[in-house]
């Protein structure tokens, strides 16, 4: 193997090495220790994203748009409500309640 040949292959090693630091050290420990609370977290801040940006391409009407975002401020509200009763932490099962609710919040923004 060449000087050039291993050049590159340690290059593309530290790069891959560093990538992989890069997202472990970018989980909070709240987010280590939660990570459902943080997927669920993570989907209604999409969608809720996807809103904003239906509403200002003309896709949602103003109507629609409110009716949407308070059905994510009562999803949101009930996760918290259930995180509340094991250690801040969800179930499985009201895991995927929750991820169903997105589910059928998230076929209503549309796209």
């Amino acid at each position: 193997m060449g000087s050039a040949s291993k050049i590159v292959a340690l290059a593309v090693g530290l790069a891959i090495n560093g990538a992989s630091i890069g997202t472990a050290a970018a989980d909070t420990p709240w987010q280590r220790r939660h990570p459902w609370r943080e997927q669920v977290n993570h989907r209604l801040a999409n969608l809720n994203q996807r809103i904003n940006a239906e509403r200002r391409e003309g896709e949602l009407a103003p109507r629609q748009a409110r009716t949407l975002r308070r059905e994510d401020r009562a999803i949101r509200r009930q996760e918290r409500f259930m995180a509340g009763f094991h250690d801040s932490h969800l179930t499985g099962a009201e895991r995927r309640v929750l991820n169903q609710e997105d589910n059928g919040l998230s076929r209503r923004i549309g796209r």
